[in-house]
C-alpha cells in the first residue's frame, strides 16, 4: 500500500534503457498509484519482445501491447488480478503464440511454472533470472535482466515507485519480504522498474529505504504493543493513525504480517486476503 509514505524511495530514474518500454494501464486508485506498469523489454527490432506483467483486462490496454509488435514471452511478477487479469486475453489477442509463465500454475498459460530461484530465462536476445522475492505474496518474484551491459530489475509489487507496499497477510509473510528486501539491496546502481510507479535509479537504494522503514514500523508496532494494544484494529488505529481513514482496511494486513512476525497472539482465525486484488 502506499498510504503513508508517498515519495519514492530512491531517486527517480533518468532515462529508461533504448530496449525497455513503459505501457501503463488506465487503473489509477489508491492501491495502483498511477496504475499497473506493463514493461515491454525488445533487445532489437528483429526480436520477440518479452512482455512484465500484462496488467487489467482492459481492452484498449492490451490492443497497445499486442501493437509494439511480435511478443515471444510473458511473465508475471504475482498473482494479483491488476497484474494478470489481462494474461488469457492476451494470449488470445497473440493466437496463443507467447507463453506466460508465473509461479503459480493458475496463471501460468503454454508453459511451466516458474519454480528455481536463480533460474535463466534466456531467449530473444535477453538474459533473464529470475529472482525468488516472496513476501508481499507467497508468489512474489523480481527479474534480473541484462542486454547490451546494461542491467533492470522489474521488481513487481515488492518494490514500487512511489510509497511502500503492503504484505498481504496470510498469503504475504513479513519475514519471507525481509529477505527479498535484504537480496534486492546487493542489486547497487541497478535500475528498477516496479509494478506501479515510476522506475528508481538505484533498486538497491530502493530495498534499504524499504527495510529501514519496515524495522521502524515493527517498532511502532511493538510501542503500541506495550502500551496496551491487543488487536490488529488496535495497531492500526496507533501506528497508522496519520493515514487516511479509508486506507486502514489495507494497513490491517500488514499489521496482521507484522503481529504474527513478533510472535503476538492476536487471537484471530486466519483471515482471507478479499480486497487485496490492487496491491
Amino acid at each position: 500500500m502506499s498510504g503513508h509514505v508517498t515519495a519514492p524511495a530512491a531517486a527517480l530514474a533518468a532515462e529508461l534503457p533504448d530496449w525497455v518500454t513503459l505501457l501503463r494501464a488506465p487503473n489509477p486508485g489508491p492501491m495502483t498509484l498511477d496504475g499497473t506498469n506493463t514493461w515491454v523489454l525488445r533487445a532489437a527490432s528483429t526480436e520477440p519482445a518479452v512482455v512484465i506483467d500484462p496488467g487489467p483486462a482492459d481492452e484498449g490496454h492490451l490492443a497497445a501491447i499486442a501493437a509494439t509488435g511480435p511478443i515471444g514471452l510473458v511473465l508475471i511478477t504475482h498473482g494479483h488480478p491488476d497484474h494478470t487479469e489481462g494474461s488469457a486475453p492476451l494470449s488470445e489477442l497473440l493466437g496463443g503464440s507467447a507463453h506466460v509463465l508465473a509461479v503459480d500454475p493458475a496463471h501460468t498459460i503454454g508453459g511451466e511454472p516458474l519454480t528455481e530461484p536463480a533460474e535463466h530465462l534466456g531467449g530473444f536476445g535477453l538474459d533473464i533470472r529470475l529472482l525468488s522475492t516472496p513476501g508481499h505474496t507467497a508468489d512474489s518474484v523480481c527479474f534480473l535482466v541484462e542486454h547490451a551491459d546494461e542491467q533492470v530489475v522489474l521488481t513487481g509489487d515488492t518494490i514500487l515507485g512511489r510509497g511502500t507496499t503492503v504484505v498481504a497477510h496470510p498469503d504475504g509473510h513479513l519475514g519471507n519480504y525481509l529477505g527479498s528486501l535484504e537480496l534486492l539491496s546487493t542489486y547497487r546502481g541497478i535500475t528498477a522498474l516496479p509494478g506501479h510507479g515510476p522506475a528508481l535509479a538505484d533498486c538497491g537504494a530502493a530495498a534499504d529505504f524499504y527495510l529501514a522503514h519496515r524495522r521502524a514500523r515493527l517498532d511502532q508496532v511493538r510501542e503500541a504493543v506495550a502500551a496496551g494494544a491487543r488487536t490488529p484494529d488496535d495497531v492500526v488505529a496507533a501506528v497508522y493513525a496519520d493515514v487516511d481513514r479509508s486506507l486502514w482496511w489495507a494497513a490491517g494486513w500488514s499489521v496482521r504480517a507484522q503481529l504474527e512476525y513478533l510472535g503476538v497472539d492476536t487471537g484471530e482465525s486466519e483471515p482471507g486476503v478479499s480486497g487485496l486484488e490492487h496491491m
